[in-house]
């Protein structure tokens, strides 16, 4: 079979800008075409998300090449589509991959030694997925827990377990200085960070992100209750999930960034 020739596997690689790995020795049992695959294939950095996403690209290329020569069954579709589900991927009928938020936070983690709580709430929101909405609200608003939890112990800022979700929220902003409230009045010369847009902005994502915790309080696991939740679907789940892992990634993006404003005026 020459649909996925040697030649054409290499090229839908270098088309993304990936070059194999010189002299590379096969790690498993195979032939040129897998080989010539895994010399590309292992010199990509999947910490790095932009290299994940050029790579992503590659494969959905690869798909669609076997598809169109007849060389995918449906059967095959599936058992990828079943692989790509265990770390949250989605494979549309497009043959497009499509990557969870939860995976972009997981690449900001790789800086920080103490992250172990919220990859552990990464785990739980890829494993409940959003067939159980009310399981996947409560992995929400740990996400969003834990992430306020790791900022203020980065910045050296204490840490009491008796707070509520809220109060940890507006502390872990204020020490990222990314409290509406916290920031200096606009001026003329006011930088990005400063700006009334910006403050309308973080005011909007910290009332987003306090709501999830309400909506867990409501709908989500975690309390007894005397009856179980009704009318949540996989939307409100999708949207419980985004709202925690947005407000969770600017946080992370900002304690990262080396010219974030709360390091010049610490």
């Amino acid at each position: 079979m020459n649909v996925l020739a040697r030649g054409a596997i290499c090229e839908y690689w270098e088309n993304e800008g990936f070059q194999a790995i010189e002299g590379y020795v096969p790690t498993r049992e195979g032939g040129v075409r897998q080989t010539a695959f895994d010399s590309y294939a292992t010199g990509v950095d999947w910490a790095d998300e932009e290299q994940v996403r050029r790579a992503l690209r590659v494969f959905e290329s690869l798909l669609r090449r076997l598809r169109k020569e007849g060389a995918l069954e449906s059967a095959e579709e599936v058992e990828i589509s079943q692989l790509l589900a265990r770390d949250g991927c989605q494979l549309d009928e497009e043959l497009r991959i499509h990557v969870p938020r939860v995976a972009h936070l997981e690449l900001h983690l790789a800086a920080l030694g103490n992250a172990s709580g919220i990859r552990s709430e990464l785990e739980r929101v890829r494993r409940v997925g959003t067939e159980y909405p009310d399981d996947a609200i409560g992995a929400a608003k740990q996400l969003i827990e834990a992430t306020a939890k790791l900022v203020l112990y980065e910045r050296g800022r204490p840490v009491n377990e008796n707070d509520d979700v809220p109060a940890l929220i507006k502390q872990a902003q204020q020490a990222l200085q990314l409290h509406p409230a916290a920031l200096p009045a606009s001026q003329a010369s006011t930088p990005p960070d400063n700006a009334e847009s910006i403050k309308r902005i973080l005011g909007a994502l910290s009332s987003a992100a306090i709501g999830v915790a309400e909506l867990r309080n409501r709908y989500g696991t975690g309390h007894g209750r005397l009856t179980a939740p009704t009318g949540l679907g996989p939307r409100h789940a999708r949207f419980a999930v985004g709202t925690a892992c947005t407000w969770c990634e600017l946080l992370l993006d900002t304690l990262q960034d080396p010219d974030a404003p709360w390091r010049n005026h610490p």
